[in-house]
């Protein structure tokens, strides 16, 4: 098992043994919507504790079989965030839906991972009560419309669907965010943006420039630019010097 996940584990184990030694903890770390303001850590603590020894069970192993892999696909630190991000808004979730109720257990954070899981890996088999095969996207699907079945049917069973329903909207907004903003999609975008200036400087020749007045400075940086085109290509050059060496192009490669 990876860190957090082993961590995790150990935290929900040790918190449900100390809800059998003292019950109190209940009362102190349980999520009640309503009271959201005044309770705010209530917003957290609640994934620590669980109902029944089944409850507990059901969220380990989906952390178990599904954790690690998230975890090491992610990074420590980006896993955090998506498990802990995920039991916030599954608490929106209760909060917009079901305010007086009151909410347990680590399933919006569960759910949080099987989102991450299904989207890095959408054909994966899971085997349920390993026997049944069913790929991970058609999980994440059939759990979704099962949750806005009896969360909007009226047959919760004391089941906070809402809180799941939320863990699984936190995790795909962080994914999305995440892959927005990647090191690929960010060059993408720089090159996209660039494009229209390479073009205009692209195959240009020192005596096109309009350099008319031009400080012998600038003069210098212009060769200095020029020279890294050669030695380089055109892709050497940042998207500052592109602007730069753009200024200088004839009016009509400009438009």
């Amino acid at each position: 098992m990876t860190p957090w996940v082993t961590r995790l584990l150990a935290a929900n184990v040790g918190m449900f043994a100390l809800q059998a030694i003292a019950p109190v903890v209940n009362e102190l770390f349980v999520f009640i919507p309503r009271l959201v303001l005044l309770r705010p850590w209530s917003v957290v603590t609640y994934m620590f504790l669980h109902g029944s020894f089944t409850h507990l069970l059901f969220n380990m192993l989906v952390l178990f079989f599904f954790g690690s892999r998230v975890e090491s696909r992610l990074g420590p630190t980006r896993f955090l965030t998506l498990y802990f991000l995920s039991g916030i808004t599954g608490a929106i979730g209760s909060l917009i839906f079901t305010p007086n109720a009151g909410v347990i257990g680590a399933s919006a954070g569960m759910y949080g991972v099987m989102m991450a899981f299904a989207m890095f890996w959408p054909r994966e088999r899971i085997y349920i009560w390993g026997v049944l095969p069913i790929e991970a996207r058609v999980l994440v699907i059939l759990t979704t419309g099962f949750a806005l079945y009896a969360g909007f049917g009226g047959g919760a069973g004391g089941v906070a669907h809402f809180a799941h329903l939320g863990g699984y909207v936190g995790a795909w907004v962080y994914l999305w965010w995440l892959q927005r903003n990647s090191g690929a999609n960010r060059f993408r975008r720089r090159v996209e943006a660039a494009a229209p200036t390479v073009k205009r400087v692209a195959g240009l020749r020192k005596e096109q420039l309009r350099l008319d007045g031009v400080h012998e400075i600038t003069r210098e940086e212009v060769d200095r630019i020029l020279d890294k085109i050669n030695a380089q290509g055109m892709a050497s050059l940042t998207p500052q010097e592109l602007q730069f060496l753009s200024n200088f192009a004839p009016m009509d490669d400009r438009h």
